[in-house]
């Protein structure tokens, strides 16, 4: 077994039998596996990484195959800020330079709280916007903003460059604690992006 610091041996194969069990151990056989209930040992870090713009890779080379990131995507978790691969008998250490998912798609619905916006991910999830999958912006280095969208456990989906723009055509002015600031609303929250002076500003 790895220790802290070593690099896990693992073969893409093999890595992949290992996640395909881990996702049969599911409660319903469907969707995620409960990695929140699994405490295994860690293994190492192993030569994978998530770049900023979505793409997987392994050992420097780009995983071209969607059906085995949307895999792997299913058992990712994270702790005290870094990301792992976790199966009931191990835990691999893997490097995301951003967010783990990005957000690629976004339709607008209405309901009795108003208007809920889904976002689609770069693995095909469907996120609903709401209280608890909410929106936070951060401030790039460049001075712009950044959305990004809380998929789950402390998963998060950058917000590709056009929905932020979509986002911005459709936000809307509210005061939050005593402050006029301009944010979204979608599932009955409202999440605040900047200012509304500085948004004014800017637009």
């Amino acid at each position: 077994m790895a220790k802290q610091g070593q690099t896990a041996n693992h073969s893409l194969d093999g890595l992949t039998e290992a996640a395909r069990e881990a996702a049969g151990r599911s409660a319903t056989g469907k969707g995620l596996p409960p990695v929140h209930l699994w405490n295994p040992p860690f293994c190492g870090d192993l030569d994978m990484r998530i770049a900023s713009d979505g793409t997987w890779f392994y050992l420097g080379t780009p995983i071209g195959r969607p059906a085995l990131v949307r895999l792997f995507s299913t058992i990712l978790k994270r702790e005290d800020g870094k990301h792992f691969l976790v199966t009931p008998v191990e835990k691999v250490g893997i490097k995301v330079d951003d967010a783990p998912f990005l957000a690629v798609e976004m339709v607008k619905d209405e309901d009795a709280l108003g208007r809920v916006l889904r976002f689609r991910t770069n693995v095909d999830d469907w996120i609903t916007c709401d209280a608890d999958h909410g929106l936070r912006f951060e401030t790039a280095a460049d001075g712009g903003i950044v959305p990004y969208l809380h998929v789950r456990a402390d998963l998060w989906a950058k917000v590709t460059r056009a929905l932020y723009y979509d986002l911005v055509d459709i936000g809307e002015e509210r005061v939050v604690d005593g402050h006029p600031k301009y944010g979204i609303a979608s599932g009955g929250a409202f999440f605040a992006m900047a200012d509304a002076e500085q948004m004014r500003e800017a637009l």
